[in-house]
């Protein structure tokens, strides 16, 4: 069952920071760009590479294994050698804790 799960106080990832959170199987990177965080899948669809170390810009990351570059927003692959989109997910903060919730979003 999708629930939604807290990660840590909303304090702890300011603007500019990044943060990875595993949830038993499964890898996040949380972004903070300009006040609102974003839930990606901590894993490059091109090799399984984690993105954590990744260069952010904007509202891309870099993997930094092989270069592929990914929407923040979306989970939408925005250049070759990735071709398949990486899953996101939703996120709030309540009582100013971080709140993931546990399914990927539709795309």
């Amino acid at each position: 069952m999708a629930q939604w799960i807290e990660i840590f106080p909303a304090s702890e990832l300011k603007s500019g920071m990044h943060a990875q959170v595993d949830l038993a199987e499964l890898s996040l990177l949380l972004v903070n760009i300009d006040g609102e965080i974003y839930a990606i899948e901590n894993v490059c669809s091109h090799d399984g590479g984690e993105l954590n170390d990744g260069q952010i810009n904007g509202f891309e990351i870099t993997c930094p294994r092989h270069g592929a570059r990914f929407n923040l927003k979306t989970g939408a692959v925005l250049c070759a050698p990735a071709f398949e989109d990486i899953n996101t997910y939703r996120v709030r903060i309540i009582n100013g804790l971080v709140q993931v919730y546990d399914e990927e979003n539709s795309k």
